[in-house]
């Protein structure tokens, strides 16, 4: 007998078929039990004899033939998908045993380390995997929109010969007899193809060997990427900004279960004024009004000072993200467009979503000569960019573009405590998989490394000591 799918059996009262799937839970009542049995659609009642489930239990992978019956209206359970039906049983097949859960995997209440411990496991939880149902709705969203606006989507290399962003936060790597990195972001190769397509947009990982394990970073992530030709820098903002609206109405559209499963709503974006936007400096001088911190003369927000901020817009301009704008020149990569009426700023952004920077955007110098000077500005030797120069020095149009970081938007539209509970399969100073300090016993490379600005935050989130564990 075929398959058939467990959502597909409300269509199928009063006949006999076969599904197939994971035990969820499991009742005993004398000598008849009741089994829910999950597949990727759904979940549905089965009824049985005790005698013919026998040893099964949760996370036994089985397969049942039975008869669909209408369940009494007394007994309907409208929180799921088959909650009009359920199955008699006739025939029950073990496909595959489960040992005993380590602990109970639907209510999860236990640390993060331990969900991460066992993540093969615990994305079996129905919140978990609706987490990451969200998260493919956001990279649906975000491509579909860029091909409505005549982007062209490409795969960028993961191993590169130059550090892109400048910084020692890179990972070295043994390339044949060779150096090189993997790559902290597909800029080059975004600007290069500008020169191709006009616009153009990838979803890649990227790699950041930041000495520090927060609850806002990881050291490989999903880069949403977008590069475009532009005839006013703030054609890049407008297209972020029609990114995000989609994002949120397809959001609630396509992912309404999800939302209300995780407790969660789509952001506040300003309605018809939209998102504001305010000059990083104008934003300091409200942050100082609002709170008396004084840091005026700071080159960035830092932390507590987004979050400010993010309040101010909700309040202010009933948006719950803000685009900060202008940020210093000497803060930004060498390929960022000055200003021309202030050039000791940028044409840049970042866009904060409820405290957190969720995307890194600006105008690009797009002439030869002036990268040239800005690579030795910055210390660079031109001879490492000689490959990505080739694009400018034979004629490249006014373009600029953005960078969303995947893990960033989830965590921030669901509001989840730590970032790693946005990737499938996080990796950080202390974990690859497993945690590192079980596969190679030593003293942790996190302990000797968290250096600087970040070992503050780091001493109250690091994830082994965390006093509240975080949860799903």
């Amino acid at each position: 007998m075929k398959r058939t799918l467990i959502k597909d059996t409300v269509e199928n009262v009063g006949k006999t078929v076969m599904v197939s799937g994971w035990v969820n839970a499991r009742r005993d009542h004398g000598k008849i039990a009741f089994l829910d049995l999950r597949d990727r659609s759904g979940i549905l009642q089965v009824v049985c004899t005790s005698e013919m489930i026998g040893e099964a239990k949760d996370e036994y992978f089985l397969e049942i033939e039975g008869l669909v019956k209408q369940r009494p209206e007394r007994m309907i359970n409208k929180n799921i998908v088959t909650g009009t039906v359920e199955m008699e049983a006739t025939s029950i097949k073990v496909l595959s045993k489960a040992e005993v859960l380590p602990f109970n995997i639907r209510d999860l209440k236990t640390t993060l380390p331990t969900l991460l411990d066992f993540r093969p496991l615990t994305l079996r939880n129905e919140k978990i995997a609706a987490i990451f149902k969200i998260q493919e709705q956001i990279t649906i969203s975000f491509r579909r929109v860029l091909k409505e606006y005549g982007f062209t989507e490409f795969q960028s290399p993961a191993i590169v010969g130059t550090n892109a962003e400048g910084g020692a936060e890179v990972f070295p790597i043994k390339y044949y007899d060779y150096n090189a990195y993997l790559a902290q972001s597909p800029q080059f190769y975004k600007q290069i193809l500008v020169g191709v397509f006009e616009r153009v947009f990838t979803i890649t990982k990227v790699y950041r060997a930041e000495p520090s394990v927060t609850t806002r970073h990881l050291s490989e992530y999903i880069s949403m990427d977008a590069e475009m030709a532009i005839e006013s820098w703030t054609d890049i903002i407008d297209m972020c900004q029609i990114i995000i609206k989609a994002i949120c109405v397809d959001l609630e559209k396509e992912c309404g279960k999800e939302l209300m499963l995780l407790g969660a709503v789509v952001p506040k974006l300003g309605g018809e004024k939209g998102i504001p936007r305010i000059k990083m400096r104008d934003a300091q001088q409200i942050i100082f009004e609002r709170t008396g911190r004084d840091n005026r003369k700071e080159p960035d927000l830092n932390p507590d000072d987004e979050k400010e901020i993010c309040k101010w817009a909700e309040e202010k301009r009933g948006s719950e993200l803000v685009f900060i704008t202008h940020y210093p020149t000497k803060k930004r990569p060498f390929y960022t467009f000055a200003d021309p009426e202030d050039p000791d700023y940028t044409l840049s952004f970042d866009i904060l979503c409820r405290g957190l920077e969720i995307t890194t955007g600006g105008q690009r110098i797009n002439d030869y000569e002036k990268l040239l000077e800005n690579i030795k500005k910055w210390g660079n030797d031109p001879k490492s960019f000689e490959f990505y120069l080739q694009a400018f020095k034979y004629g490249m149009p006014p373009e600029g573009g953005f960078a969303f970081g995947l893990e960033r938007i989830t965590k921030q539209i669901l509001g989840l405590e730590n970032l790693r509970e946005a990737s499938f399969f996080p990796r950080d100073m202390e974990r690859i998989d497993q945690r590192l300090s079980v596969l190679q016993p030593k003293e942790s490379f996190a302990t000797k490394a968290i250096v600087g600005k970040e070992k503050k935050e780091t001493k109250k989130s690091k994830i082994k000591k965390t006093k509240k564990p975080s949860s799903v």
